[in-house]
């Protein structure tokens, strides 16, 4: 994937960013820029505290040092439900509320008090590879349609920012490919910007511009992908 034009100003800016609890260090001292249309990957080992980054960038977790600005604002000034609905997260299992497919794409806005209307949810299902599944019962989705519900949520807010959190790790390799390609397709369309996290070297070169290299919290290199 062709990195996005260096002269773009970043959508989002990590700056020295570090957690610790008690006196355990997490997350320490990682500085990063993502522009718009870039897909950013996370690469590490199992443990290297790259899902506790991505926590830290929306605010799930609180960093203990340093800051992220989204489009040029320092996060702490922005309302944590603002924030999450701007800075988007898909988790690698899909977490679904039970019911209706429709029902789970137009919680966000509902949450802010604003109506998805019918046409809209079809037009976003559609656009994540679902048509006509506005009424299926999330009980009857297999893994691939699932993670696919969870990306059309959390585009359902318009993020500026989508974080991927090994989304496709729990799938089989056929959906494996289409979560990639559907994920690949809406960062060209959209211009999001989007960080993958995954252990996947050979996912993280396929989906990404550039790689961050993580272990025991840090950032052990940046490298393009190839």
């Amino acid at each position: 994937m062709p990195p996005a034009p260096a002269s773009d100003p970043p959508l989002l800016r990590a700056q020295h960013l570090g957690r610790k609890v008690r006196e355990k260090v997490i997350v320490e001292d990682i500085s990063f820029e993502l522009r718009s249309g870039e897909t950013l990957g996370i690469l590490g080992p199992s443990g290297s505290g790259k899902s506790s980054l991505l926590r830290l960038l929306n605010r799930l977790d609180e960093p203990t040092s340093g800051t992220v600005f989204l489009e040029g604002r320092d996060y702490r000034d922005i309302a944590p439900a603002e924030l999450r609905r701007r800075v988007g997260l898909v988790m690698q299992r899909p977490y679904l509320f039970p019911g209706a497919v429709a029902g789970n794409v137009r919680f966000g806005p509902e949450q802010r008090g604003e109506k998805m209307s019918s046409e809209a949810i079809s037009a976003l299902l559609s656009q994540t590879g679902l048509p006509q599944y506005a009424a299926r019962d999330v009980a009857k989705l297999s893994g691939g349609e699932a993670q696919r519900v969870s990306i059309a949520r959390a585009l359902a807010n318009s993020p500026v920012v989508l974080l991927l959190d090994e989304p496709t790790s729990s799938l089989d390799d056929a959906s494996k490919n289409g979560i990639e390609l559907l994920i690949r397709t809406i960062v060209s369309q959209t211009r999001l910007g989007c960080v993958l996290v995954t252990h996947d070297r050979a996912q993280a070169d396929r989906m990404t511009s550039r790689i961050l290299h993580m272990d025991g919290g840090r950032v052990l290199g940046e490298g393009q992908s190839c």
